[in-house]
């Protein structure tokens, strides 16, 4: 399969990226397999024989023509590309037994069996979404299951447990019961040479884009309006040489969220977050711009934000942007967080500030769980330069650790037109320093 060279600088030794090159390859047409747009399970079936023939060839351009097709998961194979023509939409199924039989996946930085994400890749090479079509996830079901009632509660709890004894991944069924954990619209499991580009998505259960122990990742061009809980836009996990460019983002949570995996089963993978380079992405809604964890039990370490912008006008829903960089731990994860740099990125109204530190993020897991091994998360070396914000309540605010004090913070040309708290506030940090 061939590949091009995608090269991308940055303050830290960024490898090229890899990713497949599908110029030359035969196009395989879902309308050639039997696909009609009103009919789902045809659709679904039209769609995996084309993948099958794409990939048997050695390389292939699965085709989505224009129109509304139904369809069920789309589970990706090596050297395919999936394109979707200009005014076509893949509407997916909103029935969770759609998403079964249960495949290997995770949620919140724990694996697991769980219902199959929307868009699925495990163990492939060479594969790429693109064109200038949709992606939408109709939520009838899935957004009843954004409410938390205890079963779900209790789940969560069973399967930290399950993660904490060492269990088997393939003996953590979570489709069972009411469990109801909602799958990631698309996920990239153990993947190599990724391509995303072009496509808008409308609508996801859970995370959005989710690279999950990859390599040589591009995600470009794209544009995701999802509002729903756990909305984030990507959450590149446990992945290494990563770029994010060109993108839009309209989200329920976070815009970008790199991540390396919860507690015992980040601990047990041991594979840092490496690499991540975000940059010329606008962001009209989601809590951070760019959110470093919580889920950093392996370890994030050399991550880039360049040349950036928030701006809520045109979303569709009230502003919710918290902070542009935040990095988030507690005294559960371990892991590190280490070279991390934001730079050339503006903001019209935060309700939090430029840069925010929290060492004691828990969100329900304070209640839910004790803390059996206690592992605190050396942070150091956060740079940020050259951002301009219209209104904030802060421009840095640390909060670090007695025993492990937050270590080389820099923040130079930062100016915030309207502080309404504090400017700068550090608790348990060394080496802060402000620079007009």
């Amino acid at each position: 399969m061939r590949q091009q060279s995608v090269r991308v600088t940055a303050p830290f030794d960024m490898p090229a990226i890899a990713i497949p090159d599908f110029g030359a390859v035969r196009g395989f047409p879902i309308t050639e397999q039997g696909a009609k747009p009103d009919d789902q399970r045809a659709n679904q079936a039209a769609i995996a024989d084309a993948i099958a023939a794409a990939s048997a060839a050695g390389g292939g351009r699965v085709v989505i023509p224009a129109g509304i097709w139904a369809t069920g998961p789309i589970h990706l194979r090596s050297n395919v590309e999936l394109h979707l023509e200009k005014g076509a939409t893949l509407a997916f199924s909103p029935d969770p037994a759609d998403y079964l039989p249960a495949v290997p996946t995770s949620w919140e930085g724990i694996e697991c069996l769980n219902y199959s994400p929307l868009i699925y890749a495990y163990d492939c090479e060479n594969i790429a979404i693109t064109g200038q079509g949709t992606l939408l996830a109709r939520l009838d079901t899935w957004a009843i299951w954004y409410a938390r009632p205890k079963p779900h509660m209790d789940a969560l709890v069973a399967l930290y447990q399950m993660a904490r004894k060492g269990v088997p991944v393939g003996r953590r069924d979570m489709t069972d019961g009411e469990a109801n954990l909602r799958p990631h619209f698309l996920q990239f499991n153990r993947c190599r040479h990724v391509l995303v580009e072009g496509i808008r998505i409308e609508n996801s259960p859970f995370w959005t884009i989710h690279p999950y122990l990859c390599r040589d990742v591009v995600i470009r061009g794209v544009q995701i309006e999802a509002h729903g809980h756990n909305n984030d836009g990507v959450d590149p996990e446990m992945s290494q040489n990563v770029l994010i460019e060109h993108c839009v983002f309209d989200q329920g949570d976070d815009a970008i969220s790199v991540k390396s995996g919860r507690d015992h089963d980040g601990w047990r993978l041991n594979t840092p977050a490496r690499n991540v380079v975000m940059r010329n992405c606008r962001v009209k809604n989601g809590h951070q711009l760019m959110a470093i964890g919580s889920e950093l039990s392996g370890g994030v370490e050399n991550v880039f934000v360049d040349d950036c912008h928030f701006d809520a006008t045109g979303s569709g829903a009230k502003s919710t942007i918290q902070n542009i960089l935040f990095v988030k731990t507690n005294e559960r994860r371990g892991g590190f967080v280490r070279n991390i740099h934001l730079s050339n990125v503006s903001a019209t109204e935060v309700a939090g500030g430029v840069l925010s530190v929290d060492t004691d993020v828990l969100y329900q897991w304070r209640t839910l769980t004790p803390t059996y091994d206690r592992r605190l998360t050396p942070i150091a070396g956060l740079h940020v330069s050259d951002v301009r914000v219209a209104e904030a309540k802060f421009v840095c605010e640390i909060k670090g650790q007695a025993e492990l004090p937050v270590r080389d913070v820099t923040l130079r040309r930062v100016n915030v037109t309207k502080v309404s708290g504090t400017p700068v506030q550090g608790e348990h940090v060394m080496g802060l320093r402000v620079e007009t």
